[in-house]
């Protein structure tokens, strides 16, 4: 678990399989060094279920995106600094955030399915992610990276929770 203003933060390190490689290459066309991407799928514990719509639900979405935005603009500058490709998802477009040449939208939901083997609800035409300990309480959102395992976790290490 790390902390990022105040936030805990789950944080996962996945190497890209060939099925999200070819995703990737769609939603990132104009960076040709993704078959060494490791994918960093994030959930935060929301303070209430975000399936429910109305405008505490839409406060704490807006609370939950500043917190993932100011964490993943940080790791990715700092990659991005030490040479490495880095990105993040807007979670609310489903497209990157510094590359902005794509059309193709990254769905989180279904990433963390694959990913994490985490369970989705259907609600209506969406899907809701289910957490293990949080339910639907959790707001996720993922960040990219071309950099070693080592050179992500030495980055990481300044968020861990003491």
């Amino acid at each position: 678990m790390l902390v990022y203003g105040g936030n805990d933060i789950e944080v996962s390190c996945v190497v890209a399989t060939k099925v999200v490689l070819r995703e990737l290459s769609q939603i990132f066309p104009e960076e040709k060094n993704l078959e060494d991407v490791i994918v960093v799928p994030t959930c935060q514990k929301s303070a209430m279920e975000l399936v429910n719509w109305g405008d505490d639900s839409d406060v704490e979405k807006d609370r939950l995106l500043e917190v993932f935005v100011g964490f993943a603009k940080e790791v990715c500058d700092t990659l991005i600094a030490e040479g490495f490709w880095a990105d993040y998802v807007d979670p609310c477009s489903g497209l990157p955030s510094i590359a902005k040449n794509t059309p193709t939208v990254y769905d989180e939901v279904a990433s963390m399915q694959t990913l994490l083997k985490y369970n989705v609800q259907d609600a209506g035409p969406c899907k809701i992610l289910l957490h293990p300990k949080w339910g639907s309480a959790v707001y996720p959102a993922t960040l990219f990276t071309n950099a070693p395992q080592h050179n992500l976790t030495e980055v990481l290490k300044k968020y861990h929770k003491t």
